[in-house]
């Protein structure tokens, strides 16, 4: 893989500190997805899957829910709106599609005009061709915990939202590489999208290894008050901006890292911890994937944008739909993350997922 990002060194060295945490480091992927075309045979995120031509495409017969969201729109429509803001000039003339990306728009609202037409079930009440969000290969990503001889996972969602929880659906497929012969080359696609953040972008990525230390949240109330003694920040050299509140120092540059990525800890936030079990043996479930809506935050949450993008993180104002810091044009939640969660006893268990 040739994209390199790099997360730049933390302003302090956490256990140097705090040598009490060095038992809480846990190791994760970022996985640095950025916009690009990737081909079935590339780790990605929203790109093609390595699918095999005579296996079924997954589609989610699931109730769903039956408002619409407003923001409904095909895949097709989504993609190509981002195209038009990508093209977005300064002088403030309008970008326009070309002659094919216009065809490809009249044929997609055609279909979509002649399945309206066709009377009940209406496309959210059909069986709802699933959408690809990733495809991890073991080769690019070895923290990947497979089972058996499987060297590839496939992780793909609903696009609609689903009760209770109001969030896509997700599905996992883990399989090995060498056993797809023909690949699937034209998936079938859903008619519709609750939200344009449910279609993500095809991007490629640039995994990348790192230590993480854990929310605060998910620290003991003893840890938690070592946190606040500021003397230790302020010996090592911590940014004295943060002598009132400490522990908010940890959070923003020490702690889980923001952004997709494969294993480490929880980025609890929305909710206090909330540990996942596993629905066959009970044993307590461990983090597989964090699908996130931004890659880092805004202000000070910068200091986690890699070295390569730091100049773009910086910059003053972003035209739409081209902030640096959103690649895949993902948005869970109310721009939260989706954290998806295996059985670390055997990954064939079903997961579950959870929206922080």
């Amino acid at each position: 893989m040739s994209l390199v990002r790099t997360t730049p060194a933390r302003p302090v060295e956490v256990t140097a500190v705090f040598p009490e945490l060095a038992p809480w480091a846990r190791p994760a992927t970022r996985l640095h997805p950025r916009p690009g075309s990737p081909s079935a045979g590339d780790s990605s995120v929203g790109g093609p899957l390595l699918w095999p031509a005579g296996e079924p495409w997954p589609h989610c017969e699931d109730a769903h829910l039956h408002v619409d969201s407003g923001f409904r729109r095909s895949p097709t429509e989504v993609r190509l709106d981002r195209r038009l803001q990508s093209r977005w000039r300064a002088d403030g003339r309008a970008a326009a599609l070309t002659p094919e990306e216009e065809a490809l728009k009249e044929r997609d609202a055609a279909r979509l005009s002649e399945r309206l037409d066709a009377g009940p079930p209406g496309p959210a009440e059909c069986p709802v061709p699933m959408v690809p969000v990733a495809q991890l290969f073991l080769r690019d990503i070895p923290l990947l915990r497979p089972p058996g001889q499987a060297d590839l996972l496939q992780i793909l969602w609903c696009p609609y939202e689903h009760e209770p929880d109001y969030k896509p659906s997700t599905a996992l497929f883990w399989r090995s590489a060498t056993e797809v012969g023909d690949v699937l080359a034209a998936p079938p696609e859903p008619y519709e999208a609750d939200y344009p953040g449910y279609v993500p972008e095809p991007c490629v990525l640039a995994p990348e290894a790192i230590t993480e230390y854990p929310n605060s949240l998910d620290l003991s109330p003893e840890l938690r008050r070592m946190l606040e003694d500021w003397s230790r920040w302020q010996a090592a050299g911590a940014d004295s901006s943060y002598a009132e509140y400490p522990r908010d120092f940890y959070s923003t540059h020490l702690g889980n890292a923001p952004g997709w990525k494969v294993g480490g800890w929880p980025p609890w936030g929305r909710t206090d911890p909330n540990p996942r079990y596993c629905a066959v043996c009970e044993v307590r479930m461990v983090p597989l994937l964090t699908i996130a809506s931004w890659e880092w935050d805004g202000g000070e949450g910068h200091s986690w944008a890699p070295r390569e993008d730091q100049t773009a993180a910086l910059a003053d104002g972003h035209y739409a739909g081209q902030d640096p810091s959103q690649p895949t044009r993902v948005e869970v939640g109310s721009t939260d993350n989706m954290q998806i969660y295996v059985c670390p006893a055997s990954p064939e268990h079903p997961h579950t997922d959870l929206i922080q």
